[in-house]
């Protein structure tokens, strides 16, 4: 069982137009992690990453392992999606991105983590609707 957050698992590939103001949303809604307070015990959430790429993207099957990597190791919300920005950031270079953490009810308490790099200026598109909004579009989530 590996218990260790693995960013090597992530990889980018070529922006094509690095020139162009792309907004990308990528939403991840199986995220799982334990929680350090009550080992063995899962805490699951769905991870929402936008970003504006410059010129390189993050390569999706990449990012699933790596999510996939925080599966056994025990961390607190807040330091997962802050970790998850950092190594996205290393290995993209985008010119904004944010991470968003919207994990399930744990004891009656449910918790949102959002943390930001770069400037959104005016001039990046802003989402027309969030497949975060709305799941059910996604067989696991009917």
């Amino acid at each position: 069982m590996n218990d260790e957050i693995d960013p090597t698992h992530l990889s980018a590939i070529s922006n094509e137009y690095p020139k162009r103001n792309t907004r990308i949303e990528v939403v991840a809604p199986e995220f799982t992690c334990l929680c350090p307070e009550k080992p063995s015990q899962p805490d699951f959430g769905t991870i929402i990453i936008e970003y504006v790429p410059d010129e390189v993207i993050v390569e999706l099957k990449s990012l699933k392992l790596y999510l996939g990597s925080y599966r056994n190791v025990e961390i607190y919300h807040e330091p997962a999606v802050n970790q998850i920005l950092t190594d996205l950031v290393e290995v993209s270079s985008p010119r904004w991105m944010r991470v968003t953490g919207q994990f399930n009810t744990r004891g009656g308490i449910t918790t949102d983590v959002t943390v930001d790099y770069g400037e959104l200026t005016d001039d990046i598109p802003e989402s027309r609707q969030s497949r975060a909004d709305d799941l059910s579009r996604i067989p696991s989530e009917r």
